[in-house]
């Protein structure tokens, strides 16, 4: 099971709180991050991209980093970790797109792959006059088709002379080609989202809520898994996970608890309103999925909360998830988390033994 970091690229990380760890992001603390990521045998670490936050008393994501930019940055200061940037489909045209992921392929030799936003929350995109109109929540994915089977053409033969509904290349040229694979990720929730990753994808999100319950995601892996089987390609399922840790599990349920209290109510509320934007409802919209009980407060992320051994425990039980290629962690405080993780919970489990061996 291949374990990666979600970078914190915004303010406070994943969690809508108050009375959690409160920092602003930066190129430093995101290396700092990777940096110990990588030596502690992670084998991936992901940006996303957010271009208008939720405000409230937290201002939550208001502050927020260039994905490209920062993955490119953190190609140069690392050797082995894999790197995934996150494209807004919306902002960026795929010809650039695809010239800037060929970039940081050549700065990673050969470690990067892409992350594919559809783009469901207007404001970020309103903002800036370029929201296509609320057509779009009902074509994004048919959008997404077409823009991935460019970038593909390019990466794969240096040209495109792609003809479609959103896009049309005229003898589109891209030279040079990527020295390896550029893998794409992306989180697709509903069936159309989830049919779309199975098409052009190559790894596709699942989440499964729920407070230590890892392998609550099993029919959302599932799916997937039966998605990928009727498309004839591969698309493997990766898992979103928090992790709140601490000596004992009293001290551990003590932090959640503290931040539950502190939860930004406006900043959740605003992400509600955001959502409820799209006429095809909660299935397809992950905004609203997160938002749901038990826990908006950290984006009902799948949460594993105890000590050391506990967590240990409940993810050698996520490695268990059928169809599940992997996992991505986030943690209340990245740094504190990781040390605690590559320290404390990774040398207790059964599945990492052989990275932990190799550390």
């Amino acid at each position: 099971m291949d374990i990666g970091v979600f970078i914190p690229i915004a303010n406070n990380g994943w969690i809508m709180s108050a009375t959690s760890p409160q920092y602003l992001p930066s190129f430093d603390l995101n290396k700092a991050i990777t940096q110990k990521a990588e030596r502690y045998g992670l084998d991936f670490a992901l940006s996303m991209i957010k271009l208008h936050g939720f405000g409230g008393e937290t201002q939550f994501w208001d502050y927020a980093l260039e994905s490209f930019t920062l993955m490119a940055g953190l190609a140069a200061v690392t050797d082995r970790i894999r790197l995934y940037a996150s494209v807004p489909v919306l902002a960026i045209p795929p010809a650039i797109a695809a010239r800037m992921a060929v970039t940081i392929d050549s700065i990673s030799h050969g470690r990067f792959g892409l992350n594919i936003v559809s783009g469901w929350q207007k404001a970020e995109y309103d903002q800036m006059s370029i929201w296509p109109g609320e057509a779009h929540f009902l074509r994004r994915y048919d959008y997404c088709a077409e823009y991935v089977t460019v970038m593909k053409q390019l990466w794969e033969t240096g040209r495109s002379d792609f003809k479609g509904q959103y896009f049309t290349m005229n003898d589109c040229r891209l030279l040079p080609q990527p020295s390896a694979r550029i893998d794409i990720i992306c989180a697709g929730q509903s069936q159309a989202g989830v049919d779309f990753a199975a098409a052009h994808a190559d790894y596709n999100f699942c989440f499964g809520m729920g407070l230590n319950e890892p392998t609550k995601c099993q029919p959302s892996v599932q799916r997937n898994v039966e998605a990928s089987i009727a498309s004839g390609r591969r698309c493997e399922a990766l898992l979103l996970f928090m992790i709140i840790a601490d000596e004992t599990d009293e001290a551990a349920h003590a932090k959640w608890e503290r931040y539950k209290e502190g939860a930004d109510l406006d900043a959740i509320a605003w992400m509600n309103h955001q959502g409820e934007a799209d006429p095809r409802g909660a299935l397809d919209v992950s905004a609203i999925y997160m938002s749901r009980p038990p826990s908006a407060m950290n984006l009902n992320i799948g949460t594993l909360v105890g000590s050391y051994a506990t967590v240990a425990r409940l993810m050698d039980e996520i490695a268990e998830v059928k169809g599940a290629a992997g996992v991505m962690l986030t943690f209340d405080d990245f740094l504190v988390g990781l040390d605690q993780f590559g320290q404390h919970i990774q040398p207790l489990m059964k599945t990492r033994a052989h990275v932990v061996a190799a550390v």
